[in-house]
């Protein structure tokens, strides 16, 4: 079975919304903007918020999965400060597309020219 997962980054600013996150910097550009997106954010201790609401992984998966159709169809940001372990953010994305969410966007912080 071949899965597509779209992956795209977004540069913060853009959200900064009730979690602590140390973002990774990259030299992407910023992309265009939905109104009221949703925001997957993982704290450097693993603490999980869906927008302003932590929750466990299980809860996550089946919020996600309520998600009208219509909200599935735009993209879904996920934030995740660079301290948390890749095993982790591996496993919220797989969780995000299991969902039913196919566009999936990265939050990193502009890189810090010297």
């Amino acid at each position: 079975m071949l899965v597509l997962l779209i992956i795209f980054m977004i540069t913060a600013p853009m959200m900064t919304q009730g979690l602590d996150v140390d973002l990774p910097e990259t030299t992407t550009k910023s992309l265009r903007q939905i109104e009221d997106p949703i925001v997957v954010s993982i704290d450097k201790d693993g603490k999980i918020m869906l927008d302003k609401i932590e929750v466990s992984r299980p809860l996550l998966q089946q919020q996600l999965a309520q998600s009208p159709k219509e909200k599935k169809q735009n993209p879904i940001y996920l934030k995740a400060d660079r301290k948390v372990a890749y095993g982790l953010v591996v496993s919220i994305m797989a969780d995000i597309k299991d969902s039913g969410f196919d566009k999936l966007g990265m939050i990193t912080q502009p890189e810090v020219k010297q």
